[in-house]
């Protein structure tokens, strides 16, 4: 059994240029089974949401059909930057200009849920709400302003890349 008594839970949304069938997406559609295969091996994973078609690409949070919602749960702060940010999801990332529109307001949230729970879409999208009215506090934060799992004592940050933080309006 493990000690762990959190998990860190993110969700994020992206507002496609193209619906995913267009040739536009074909770049980012076709990497999708080798970046969820590279999540499901990295240290730290624990759950990432997804329909039978092993991807999150058919589950609708939203009512617009280019809004694409994606939500998983990692051990740590440190397995998931690490998997964002120093693996081979970064190519992707950067290249993410190609397929997605700039967001209006926060895109990414992050907050602590207790060892083996599993979050909700409907608790992922009330943080990110929570995200989008307070700003970074401790139910809902970023990379680039994180808060420490309850209980423990807070540590020095992963840094984030500029490039890859989009200010809120």
């Amino acid at each position: 059994m493990s000690s762990r008594r959190f998990s860190l839970a993110q969700a994020n949304v992206a507002h496609m240029v193209a619906p995913l069938e267009d040739p536009v997406m074909d770049g980012f559609r076709t990497q999708l089974p080798r970046i969820n295969a590279l999540a499901d091996a990295s240290p730290g994973f624990v759950w990432r949401l997804q329909s039978d078609a092993g991807d999150a690409t058919s589950i609708r949070a939203f009512d617009d059909p280019l809004l694409l919602f994606n939500m998983s749960v990692w051990e740590s702060l440190e397995s998931l930057h690490a998997y964002v940010y120093k693996s081979e999801h970064v190519a992707p990332l950067r290249a993410r200009k190609q397929w997605f529109r700039l967001p209006a307001g926060p895109h990414l949230v992050l907050w602590w849920v207790a060892a083996g729970q599993l979050p909700s879409v409907g608790e992922a999208l009330g943080k990110l709400e929570q995200l989008r009215t307070h700003g970074p506090t401790a139910a809902a934060f970023t990379f680039r302003n994180p808060f420490p799992a309850p209980g423990t004592k807070p540590t020095r940050p992963p840094e984030v890349d500029a490039e890859f933080c989009v200010a809120a309006p």
